[in-house]
């Protein structure tokens, strides 16, 4: 057997990338010896017949969630004063003052935001969280996992999980190798970083300019751009299926168009489900207008809120749910768990689907992919009230200026009469955002040979331990 690594899955993010993908199977090809270390309730034995090492504990330092929250709010604020760009102040989660345990957190991260906003603050910060967390009984039990087992390299699959600390530190600690993933494509400047490794593994040229500016300790020889697994089930024809086999799998019709509504997260767009009824309006009245079309509504999987079930009720005539196939294994909602199964129904549903109207998540990719364009809705719902959050303000965010041409990556909807509008211009032929949409993937994600992101990701890995 060839070099050890262990993959670490703090959380289940890491999962879709580097479990259901072909990752496990080109590292045994290339004689790695892949051991999944897992700290999440996800079976990988089990489920996937990998060899696995469970960590038992999952409880952090008290201190952890805190100390993390005050250096990100100390990330924003320097990138606020370097920059001089109020966006970072959009990424701040509000702060809790309802209890006195809240009142204390709240005034600790507000008092270092405020004066410990430099690079020695944030430095103090994190040796304090690391500090704490190598004070815990998990610190102690994963660094016997690693005395016992020897591994060459630890490779996390996520940077934002405080879960990861523990670990990473009791690698180090050792002198084992420590790499890290920067899971999405839009959590660096958004100051999600809980862990420093020896290495870093990004999607793009853009991620490397990125964690080279928010991260200055970091030197670019640290960094491989490799492109990101997410993607790579949209290139397997072989879990494709015909027309009729999916129509049949769904109670579609053969004969009919469907667009896809994605939704999404309560926190990125609270009111998503207005703007499911909105598009189901539009696609009425273009049935009206003579044309077969209906709507796949995927919803996404960690919202368990019904707050859709009123227009799916209602609208029953034009939209058909096609639920993602993801595992509830406990009672949170980060103890729901992707399933292999879930990336071919994915994949099929952009497939077998003319356009996507969603609210600016990374499903833009999925479907451009397949030559298939997007619709952002960009206007406010007459319900929103103060203290909701307007789904405005996430296209300021950093990762939508790497557009390549704002206005003709995708189809806007600065109104909701825009959806309609959208709907029947891409369908007509008349609109056609696709190229310039590919240019923006190519951006975000390695140009050459998206497919083959675990590919590099296993030749840079060997690079490191030799």
């Amino acid at each position: 057997m060839g070099k050890k690594v262990f993959i670490l899955f703090p959380d289940g993010v890491g999962l879709r990338n580097f479990a259901f993908t072909g990752f496990k199977e080109i590292g045994d090809k290339l004689d790695f010896d892949i051991t999944y270390w897992n700290n999440t309730v996800f079976p990988i034995k089990e489920t996937l017949g990998f060899q696995e090492l469970k960590i038992q504990s999952t409880r952090i330092h008290p201190q952890t969630p805190v100390l993390s929250h005050a250096r990100k709010r100390v990330e924003l604020a320097l990138s606020r004063k370097r920059t001089n760009d109020l966006v970072y102040n959009t990424y701040r989660f509000p702060l809790k003052w309802n209890s006195i345990k809240h009142f204390l957190k709240s005034t600790f991260v507000t008092y270092h935001e405020r004066f410990s906003a430099t690079q020695k603050g944030w430095q103090q910060l994190m040796d304090q969280m690391y500090a704490a967390e190598r004070s815990t009984s998990r610190y102690q039990e994963v660094r016997k996992q690693l005395i016992e087992h020897q591994p060459n390299l630890v490779f996390c699959t996520t940077q934002r999980a405080t879960q990861a600390i523990a670990p990473i530190l009791a690698a180090q600690d050792l002198g084992i190798k420590t790499a890290c993933w920067i899971y999405s494509w839009d959590n660096l400047p958004k100051g999600m970083s809980t862990i420093e490794t020896d290495y870093y593994f990004v999607w793009s040229e853009l991620m490397k300019r990125q964690l080279l500016e928010y991260y200055p300790k970091t030197k670019p020889d640290q960094i491989f751009v490799t492109g990101t697994p997410q993607f790579e089930p949209h290139y397997d024809t072989d879990i494709l299926l015909s027309r009729k086999q999916f129509c049949e799998e769904h109670g579609l019709n053969v004969a009919t168009k469907y667009i896809c509504f994605s939704g999404d997260d309560q926190t990125t767009s609270p009111l998503d489900q207005y703007y499911l009824e909105d598009t189901a309006v539009a696609v009425r009245k273009l049935k009206e207008e003579g044309l077969d079309i209906g709507i796949i509504y995927r919803q996404v999987p960690v919202d368990f809120t019904g707050r859709y079930d009123e227009v799916l009720k209602y609208y029953k005539d034009v939209i058909t749910p096609i639920a993602p196939l993801w595992q509830s294994m406990g009672k949170g909602w980060n103890e729901v768990m992707p399933t292999k199964a879930d990336f071919a129904r994915l994949v099929n549903t952009c497939y077998h689907s003319e356009l996507v109207v969603n609210i600016c998540s990374s499903m833009v990719f999925d479907f451009v992919i397949h030559d298939k364009p997007t619709i952002y809705p960009n206007y406010e719902q007459p319900q929103l009230r103060r203290g909701i959050r307007d789904i405005g303000q996430n296209y300021e965010y950093v990762h939508f200026r790497s557009m390549p041409d704002r206005e003709k990556s995708v189809i806007w909807a600065y109104d909701k009469s825009d959806i309609y509008k959208g709907i029947k211009g891409l369908l007509d032929g008349e609109l056609n955002p696709v190229p310039i949409t590919r240019q923006w993937y190519g951006f975000v994600n390695k140009p050459e040979s998206p497919e083959k992101a675990s590919e590099r990701i296993w030749q840079e890995i060997n690079k490191i331990l030799n």
